[in-house]
């Protein structure tokens, strides 16, 4: 079965831990299903990984459904259409002269995103980068913010601290994700931001070797972040070049040697229960090899 053959395919590199009480999940991760939380199919990535092939390396790492947005959407949606049932869409901005410096400048992008919310399945908004807080964008992020509560999905924010607080100041109530847990954020501010907001939760793509010591275990103040915050944490991959999809299986893997040192709760609910709970699908080890 696929399922075994992905399982025996994962190298974690350590010893296995008994998985009982609060020991660490250990090579028991291996069974587990990941949501991964940021997964990007742009168009420079089309002729090299074909909608299959994505779907392909998937499967091989355990990857039962993924979070998707694309530069431009259609990258998306010709990954939804292909497998409805592993991927969970959302709407990037990035298209025509849109990019991640300019596109709340673009005139007509809140009319965009509004129809092709209309017409597409989206379950959020993102992932877009906020990278200055000018006061002239705030009319669009209003209408932004709107539009995530008028269908009642999240914003996925690729930013510092200040312009998550700035969202949060426009709508209260909103859901963010947070790209990347802030990137370049200190951990002490990634944790100040998570409790300053119930509602706020992160992907840790490209953070990875942040968490993991150079010892390979937990850097401690991570590992306070990660257990105070188990219920709002997800994993992610990033694939926003080729070269992430290249080293897919190897990106997964590191999440997985990280989530092995925490108790099972803690290891299943960042590997994909929070996601389950986020966007309303089931996510379990029966999607693999599934579309």
């Amino acid at each position: 079965m696929i399922v075994v053959a992905a399982a025996a395919l994962l190298f974690l590199g350590q010893t296995a831990l008994a998985d009982e009480g609060h020991e660490p999940i250990g090579d028991a991760i291996r069974s587990v299903p990941i949501f991964d939380a940021h997964i990007h199919y742009k168009q420079e990535a089309w002729q090299t990984y074909s909608t299959s092939s994505v779907i392909k390396l998937m499967d091989r790492s355990g990857v039962a459904m993924a979070l998707v947005s694309s530069t431009p959407d259609e990258g998306t949606i010709r990954l939804f259409e292909y497998a409805p049932n592993r991927i969970v869409p959302e709407l990037r901005p990035y298209h025509g002269a849109a990019r991640s410096s300019n596109w709340t400048e673009i005139a007509g992008m809140a009319d965009y995103l509004r129809k092709r919310l209309e017409t597409y399945p989206h379950r959020g908004i993102g992932e877009f980068h906020l990278h200055n807080l000018d006061t002239v964008n705030r009319p669009l992020l209003r209408q932004v913010t709107a539009m995530a509560k008028t269908h009642d999905i999240p914003l996925h924010v690729h930013s510092g601290a200040a312009p998550v607080h700035l969202l949060y100041e426009l709508e209260p109530s909103l859901t963010i994700i947070w790209a990347h847990a802030g990137l370049s954020e200190p951990v002490a501010v990634v944790e100040a931001t998570l409790a300053a907001h119930p509602s706020l939760h992160a992907d840790t793509s490209y953070r990875e070797n942040d968490i993991l010591a150079s010892d390979g275990m937990i850097d401690p103040a991570w590992r306070k972040v990660i257990e105070r915050f188990a219920d709002r944490l997800m994993v992610g991959s990033d694939t926003w070049m080729n070269f992430q999809w290249d080293n897919y299986a190897e990106l997964i893997s590191t999440n997985r040697r990280w989530l092995s040192r925490f108790p099972r709760d803690i290891a299943e609910k960042i590997a994909f229960r929070n996601a389950e709970k986020l966007f309303g699908r089931k996510v379990d080890m029966d999607l693999i090899g599934k579309r």
